[in-house]
């Protein structure tokens, strides 16, 4: 009796053994399992992001930072180091002055005491969001051209609504939006001129010519329109 009590513990004591074995083989599996499936779905750390200026084939036209641009309106105030302008649609610009600052009264040359609240400017320079920092300010004499026909055309910036969509004149068959070049100097200037001249209302913060040697003028500030056309020879033929 004795012996056959004795067995069965022997008996016992390895089924608890390999019953433990058994569970400390699947703790140490799924533990296997969950670290390999950890390891697995961390993604790895991306690569950092590259920025340049778009390439002469016309990749991207995203500006990186501040471009070539202007705006045209009436000078509502005027400080120690600069002005600020309200466009026909009422939308505000802060224009920077600097030493390299130009000043002009109709076609003639001027000083800065020419800018004075009242008055009606067209600013070129370099364009951050609503602020320029002015290569050149042109004070315009009053009546100095008829208000062309495509100014009541511009839809003023309300918040809340949505962009009016709608085209005007011609727009160039290959375009797309993001594509070309972004410009400065002379050519940004004309084209920012010929379109602010066009549709006045607006901000332009950059100028791209595109594959066709057209350039796309790039409005901010209004609702309509957000790109305007112009040839090469300065006239504006669209808008979009």
């Amino acid at each position: 009796m004795l012996s056959r009590k004795l067995t069965r513990f022997i008996a016992a004591g390895v089924a608890v053994i390999a019953i433990a074995g058994g569970s400390y083989g699947i703790v140490a599996a799924t533990s296997s399992s969950a670290a390999t499936s950890s390891s697995a779905s961390t993604p790895a750390s991306p690569s950092p992001a590259t920025s340049g200026p778009a390439s002469p084939g016309g990749a991207s036209n995203a500006r990186s930072g501040p471009a070539a641009g202007g705006t045209v309106g009436t000078v509502s105030s005027v400080s120690a180091s600069g002005f600020t302008v309200e466009t026909a649609t009422g939308q505000k610009a802060t224009i920077d002055e600097t030493s390299a600052t130009t000043y002009q009264k109709g076609t003639g040359p001027a000083s800065a005491s020419t800018v004075t609240t009242g008055e009606s400017v067209l600013v070129l320079g370099t364009t951050d969001s609503t602020t320029i920092t002015a290569t050149q300010v042109t004070v315009q004499s009053a009546g100095s051209g008829p208000v062309p026909s495509s100014a009541s055309a511009v839809v003023p910036f309300s918040r809340g609504a949505s962009s009016t969509s709608k085209q005007a004149g011609q727009i160039p068959p290959a375009y797309k939006q993001g594509s070309g070049t972004i410009v400065s100097g002379t050519a940004a200037n004309k084209a920012t001129e010929a379109a602010l001249a066009a549709y006045p209302g607006g901000i332009v913060d950059r100028v791209v010519q595109l594959s066709n040697g057209e350039y796309e003028v790039h409005y901010i500030g209004v609702n309509w329109p957000h790109h305007i056309f112009v040839n090469q020879g300065y006239t504006v033929v669209g808008a979009d």
